[in-house]
């Protein structure tokens, strides 16, 4: 029999080249029970994408909505996301340490919880979460529910 904690859901999704109504089916097709928006700035010129009314899509749709502005990437750190390997590399490095604090740490452990009990989404702008300081994200969650999976074990 499968525990919860083997039965959680991480889901990383970024919004660019779709509209809201195919990204909300996308996130519906999943089983996403939460969205988790980590834009440090949940405003966006595509229309449907700004926090108010993205919120209400998803929230039609059955879909919870959580901002974590605590795991948004300052400007001053975007470009590097869109450089070479190691500029990617020094963007994720830069990025790492500014999450590793306790306001981070604490909703990074909400959102892990929460995929414990159902699937939680990840979002950001692109498309490819290699691009994007979203990869940092995941990949400390998954860290987090690797060391649950172990203490529960």
């Amino acid at each position: 029999m499968e525990t919860l904690i083997e039965q959680q859901k991480l889901i990383g999704i970024g919004y660019e080249g779709q509209n809201v109504d195919e990204f909300v089916a996308r996130l519906t097709g999943s089983g996403t029970l939460i969205l988790t928006d980590i834009r440090l700035n949940p405003i966006s010129r595509k229309q449907g994408f700004s926090k108010r009314l993205l919120a209400a899509s998803l929230a039609e749709a059955g879909i919870g909505y959580w901002h974590a502005p605590e795991l948004g990437n300052p400007k001053w750190n975007r470009a590097g996301f869109g450089g070479s390997p190691a500029e990617v590399l020094a963007a994720r490095e830069r990025f790492a340490l500014m999450i590793a604090n306790e306001t981070a740490g604490m909703r990074l452990d909400e959102i892990a919880d929460a995929a414990i009990t159902g699937a939680v989404a990840v979002m950001c702008f692109e498309a490819d979460e290699r691009a994007c300081h979203r990869y940092v994200v995941l990949n400390e969650l998954h860290r987090r529910l690797a060391l649950c999976r172990a203490s529960a074990a």
